[in-house]
């Protein structure tokens, strides 16, 4: 699939990730499947190219979930709402409330937050996320730097 790319240091951001026992998932809205601009088929190679993309950094995506619907649908999957989200950790068994939602968008804090997760914003300072940072190496540092925290209280 041509014309997906990493972002610089998406590979180390997530490598690091991976390195501290995260399964890392892919959520997105898909609102062109709905409107009939491309099919699920497309997503998936898309997402199959990804892998690959991230196969040299020693990074496995460990699941993919996208909501096919036009915004209009309101569905309880498109982001912001924490359907993927929600669906994402049961198939995986994942506990939301020790996982974190990384994005660029607003609707990806709105469902993180609305999932239970800490959130991490990237780009520009959003309120309400967690902590905005701006690229994924910087996003996997402050998250690694709460997992420390997070165990050192657990050790007291």
């Amino acid at each position: 699939m041509e014309g997906v790319e990493l972002l610089p240091g998406a590979g180390v951001g997530l490598a690091t990730l991976a390195g501290l026992g995260f399964r890392l998932v892919v959520v997105s809205n898909q609102s062109g499947i709905g409107r009939g601009y491309f099919t699920a088929d497309i997503v998936h190679a898309q997402f199959a190219r990804l892998q690959r993309l991230l196969l040299p950094h020693g990074v496995t995506l460990a699941h993919l979930e996208f909501c096919p619907h036009a915004p209009e649908a309101a569905c309880a999957c498109r982001k912001p709402q924490p359907g993927m989200l929600l669906a994402a950790a049961g198939k995986l068994g994942l506990d939301c409330a020790r996982s974190y939602m990384i994005g660029d968008k607003e609707a990806d804090v709105g469902a993180g937050r609305a999932a239970g997760c800490r959130t991490v914003r990237l780009g520009h300072p959003l309120p309400g996320a967690d902590f905005s940072a701006p690229d994924l190496p910087t996003a996997a540092a402050w998250i690694a730097s709460q997992e420390q925290q997070q165990a050192a209280r657990s050790d007291r």
